[in-house]
């Protein structure tokens, strides 16, 4: 792996330890101001809103501007709010309005910088590392996301309000991490026409690879979120305190991140296609387990067997799409995965929540899983190319061509 992909992949953890941390600091210092729960909404709908609303922008422009100055630039920019945000946070009154419209900005800077950060892969490491690349990427960025609440807590009960000041230093280092990257050859503009600012869903719903992978994406994480109903396991049917309920809530992401070093060590995955749809198969079954179980331990193993079967899936989807995806492309394309994965996180727990009103919630997850096993089977036959790749490779343009 080129020494430059590990400067990108540590500009690229401080990025979503940032978000992860400033997640957490935001929901305890404004609930601890106003004592209001729906604060607390609107922290998350405003560093989401901008991925809807921008994402046809962001798309082009990932796929017309070097994407080496669009990551440079968004995490400068990002710096600039988090200092902002500082300022606001010590303040001796508290201003929501500045407060939500600085979310507002935070969010739509990371609009631009996930598909820029996904695109960019391809074209810093050889080809054939792609797959080891993203598997890199995938781990890193689930031991950032589950460190930042720990490191957030930790940093607020120390230093407070200065928190946010250390985030503005991280994402500092972030910059100075991506001035790193070597030059990368120069993109052809993409024309401002409609035609091209929408060629991502054009060849999304073209390219039945393409199409499976995210399509797959959607209604796994739609049907399998569990985690936002954690808490009610924890409390009404395992009977555990906070301490176990943590340990639970990390199970996914400590199997996500075994299995994504194993990944990231392995050669080249043959049966690729074979082997995410069981691996999907497999995640619905844990799913299942882990809403029938009772026992702590069990439930336990249900979930990093849970992450650990989703890392794989990730690795497989996420590959397949930037190989399967022309470079002019993967910008736009980028963008149309985010707004499908954003739509999938936030309705996902929307599901569990309401379901869970309706028939509780073990039969929430349940049939959210039973439901999961039934995408696992019913898209291997839907996705009939999909499930017949043999390497991740084969998906690449130049390989489809051939093979017709």
């Amino acid at each position: 792996m080129p020494l430059h992909f590990f400067f990108f992949l540590g500009a690229n953890a401080i990025n979503y330890l940032v978000i992860a941390m400033l997640s957490v600091a935001l929901g305890w210092h404004i609930y601890q101001s106003t004592g209001n729960p729906f604060h607390l909404a609107l922290v998350g709908l405003m560093q989401v809103t901008p991925v809807f609303v921008f994402f046809f922008a962001t798309g082009w422009i990932v796929d017309t501007f070097a994407r080496k100055k669009i990551l440079t630039c968004c995490a400068l920019v990002d710096a600039v709010i988090l200092a902002a945000l500082t300022a606001e946070m010590l303040a001796e009154t508290l201003n929501l309005f500045m407060l939500f419209a600085l979310l507002f900005a935070h969010g739509s800077v990371m609009a631009l910088y996930f598909p820029a950060s996904q695109a960019i892969i391809p074209n810093i490491v050889p080809e054939a590392q792609i797959r080891r690349a993203i598997a890199f990427s995938s781990t890193v960025n689930n031991i950032a996301q589950t460190g930042g609440p720990l490191l957030a807590g930790l940093l607020i009960a120390a230093i407070n309000f200065h928190i946010y000041a250390v985030m503005t230093g991280l994402m500092i280092m972030s910059v100075l991490s991506y001035q790193l990257l070597p030059g990368l050859p120069r993109i052809t503009p993409t024309p401002r026409s409609w035609e091209h600012i929408v060629g991502g869903l054009k060849f999304v719903r073209s390219n039945s690879i393409v199409l499976g992978a995210i399509a797959l994406d959607l209604f796994i994480v739609l049907l399998g979120s569990v985690v936002t109903l954690l808490p009610i396991y924890a409390a009404d049917i395992l009977m555990i305190g906070p301490e176990q309920l943590g340990l639970l809530r990390g199970m996914p992401a400590f199997g996500a991140v075994f299995v994504g070093l194993l990944l990231a060590s392995l050669p080249e995955m043959r049966g690729c296609g074979i082997k995410l749809f069981f691996a999907l198969f497999v995640f619905g079954v844990s799913i299942v387990v882990f809403g029938l179980s009772t026992n702590f331990w069990l439930s336990m193993a249900a979930l990093f067997i849970y992450g650990a079967a989703d890392m794989v899936s990730v690795n497989i989807r996420l590959s397949l799409i930037q190989i399967a995806t022309p470079d002019h492309l993967r910008g736009r394309v980028s963008a149309v995965n985010g707004i499908f994965i954003s739509s999938s996180n936030e309705m996902g727990d929307i599901r569990a929540g309401s379901m869970a009103a309706l028939v509780g919630p073990v039969g929430a997850v349940v049939i959210g899983g039973v439901m999961a096993i039934g995408v696992a089977l019913g898209g291997g036959l839907v996705f009939a190319k999909l499930r017949s790749l043999d390497r991740v490779n084969d998906a690449a343009p130049a390989a489809v061509t051939q093979k017709h």
